[in-house]
């Protein structure tokens, strides 16, 4: 059968990545973001790789309009099975340059938006005993970086939800699954139109990854629900490595190169969109990749090594029973 799904922030990224991933899949896709112009050209993406589209403009911080489009999709196209949370938005400043209305809005948008796509999805799948939900979200919910107060903020609360709700679904023993994908920066257009007050233009962080990637990752986590969570990329599992460990240290390395790292050496326009209010591709349409397909890789051998834990096990038993024989072979 056929799988219904339904991606928030779907117009650009990894939401529109995904999309397209879902779609040459099989899946119907429902794509929820609030640019016009974004949507259709997500929702072209779809058809073009053989799915069924429907779009939907719709402000994931309005809970009446999220659970609205939920039962949209339910009526138009059948029972949703997956649920793919991913619509954010941020500012890029210090703390103290936030102002607290905007602060507010990018909590909204960035976790209240995904506990509202949530109760939508949930609402409707406990009732059948089934269905997915899948959270995207970063190594900044384990680890906050300056100049992201708001979005670190926002990635930390939906981990404590997302845990917070698993246990209550294992406690049901539900067959309704949730899990959630730790990201590393990607190339996506969020570095060219998030609101920003810093000097020069925003960057992600290198290493850099193709959000096919990101896209990938999704798709996996969303067939194999039952693990509570993934980390894509290797800079990712060093990031919360290093954070666990040494968490003090890592304080200081970010205190020098955390403000340089996040920025180009190229003038921020003051011109430059912010879609904190208002969607910036809703007269353009930006796809899946941002302005640094010159240093981002398309490949991860992290993602491939943290979805395959039992070949890689019964390697290592293999080498070790092998070892054990040629060193007892020797005596």
């Amino acid at each position: 059968m056929t799988r219904i799904s339904v991606v928030t922030g779907a117009s650009g990224g990894i939401g529109r990545a995904v999309a397209r991933r879902l779609a040459a899949r099989g899946d119907t896709v429902a794509l929820l973001a609030r640019g016009e112009e974004g949507l259709e050209g997500a929702a072209e993406d779809v058809r073009r790789a053989g799915g069924t589209a429907l779009p939907i403009e719709v402000d994931v911080a309005d809970y009446q309009a999220v659970d609205a489009a939920a039962e949209r999709v339910e009526k138009e196209l059948g029972p949703i099975g997956l649920w793919v949370n991913n619509a954010f938005s941020s500012v890029f400043a210090p703390f103290v340059e936030i102002e607290m209305p905007e602060f507010v809005r990018t909590t909204e948008v960035s976790y209240l938006g995904y506990v509202y796509g949530t109760r939508a999805a949930l609402s409707r799948m406990r009732t059948r005993d089934q269905g997915v939900i899948v959270q995207v979200g970063s190594a900044l919910a384990y680890r906050g970086i300056p100049l992201q107060s708001a979005y670190c903020g926002a990635k930390h609360a939906i981990q404590g939800f997302t845990e917070s709700l698993r246990v209550e679904l294992l406690h049901e023993k539900s067959n309704v699954h949730v899990t959630m994908v730790q990201m590393p920066a990607v190339n996506t257009p969020q570095f060219g139109w998030v609101l920003s007050r810093l000097p020069r233009k925003a960057q992600p962080v290198a290493p850099i990854y193709q959000p096919e990637i990101a896209a990938r990752a999704v798709e996996y986590a969303a067939d194999h629900p039952k693990r509570r969570e993934y980390w894509v990329g290797g800079s990712t599992a060093l990031t919360l490595a290093a954070n666990a460990i040494a968490p003090g240290i890592l304080d200081r390395y970010l205190a020098r190169t955390g403000f340089k790292g996040q920025q180009t050496d190229e003038r921020r326009s003051p011109d430059q969109p912010a879609n904190l209010w208002q969607p910036a591709d809703e007269n353009t349409d930006a796809g899946a990749h941002g302005d640094f397909d010159d240093q981002a890789t398309p490949r991860s051998v992290q993602l491939w090594a943290s979805q395959h834990h039992g070949v890689l096990a019964a390697a290592g038993a293999g080498l070790v029973a092998a070892g054990a024989a040629w060193a007892f072979g020797r005596r």
